[in-house]
């Protein structure tokens, strides 16, 4: 997959258009409108953001037509689920769906494959999962899960493990703009914790001018090697939650330190 071919599914990779933003402001309102031209217009102004995705997967072995046409049902999905009212780049949201859109094809179609109940039961639980995510507003554990879907939890850790995908440290899960999310900082660190360079930055104070609640979660977060998903637990929040405020918190602390 290095070496992408002039056209791809048919469509002419170098002669694909690009939108300006105010053509893409225009053209969501006539999306929401119901506008099925002003649709096709917005998925073909952004193939190239799929070009863009599906790179990350080349050493998966797998045809690049089909991690292409893959990554536009990530796309379409992202464009009918968009929310304007976010006040976020709509790149921003859709990378993870179209990464997310990928790694499913991945997953289902690996060598090594999972059997149907087994699969099953995963999607069940991860189901579940997000239904008692929204229903508690934290992240439920296992017991729960097992609970909710009537089903062992040996099982359900059995389906989860078995659907997982290995990814790098350096696999980007979320992005905006420049300021990219890798799998590395979801990852608590016990050993080398930050205490040795706070001082040299002047990050006490950047952290004193916080909201209490996020200069608890930095706090953890840095200074503890806590997961994020620990810290949600702890004070009874998502992660979702979390992962917001924390990106926020480091926002405001760049701003003083700059």
């Amino acid at each position: 997959m290095a070496g992408y071919k002039v056209e791809i599914c048919g469509v002419n990779t170098a002669k694909l258009p690009l939108l300006t933003n105010e053509e893409k402001e225009t053209l969501f309102e006539r999306i929401h409108k119901g506008d099925k031209e002003a649709r096709e217009l917005y998925i073909k102004g952004n193939l190239r953001l799929v070009l863009s995705v599906i790179q990350r997967f080349s050493s998966s072995g797998e045809n690049v037509d089909d991690l292409f046409q893959i990554g536009c049902i990530g796309l379409i999905k992202a464009i009918d689920n968009f929310d304007t009212s976010h006040m976020v780049k709509f790149s921003t949201y859709a990378v993870p769906m179209i990464i997310g859109e990928v790694r499913r094809f991945l997953r289902d179609n690996n060598a090594i494959r999972v059997s149907r109940s087994l699969r099953d039961i995963a999607y069940k639980a991860v189901y579940a999962r997000e239904q008692l995510t929204r229903k508690l507003d934290r992240e439920p554990t296992i017991c729960e899960i097992s609970q909710e879907v009537g089903i062992p939890k040996e099982e359900i850790v059995q389906a989860l493990d078995a659907i997982q995908t290995p990814v790098s440290l350096y696999e980007p899960i979320y992005s905006d703009g420049g300021d990219t999310l890798y799998v590395m900082d979801q990852i608590s660190d016990k050993k080398n914790r930050e205490e040795n360079w706070v001082q040299d930055i002047s990050l006490s104070e950047a952290l004193k001018r916080l909201p209490d609640r996020e200069q608890h979660i930095i706090r953890m977060r840095f200074y503890e090697g806590k997961t994020q998903m620990e810290i949600a637990e702890e004070i009874h929040i998502s992660q979702a939650q979390v992962s917001r405020l924390e990106k926020s918190a480091l926002k405001s602390m760049r701003t003083y330190l700059s």
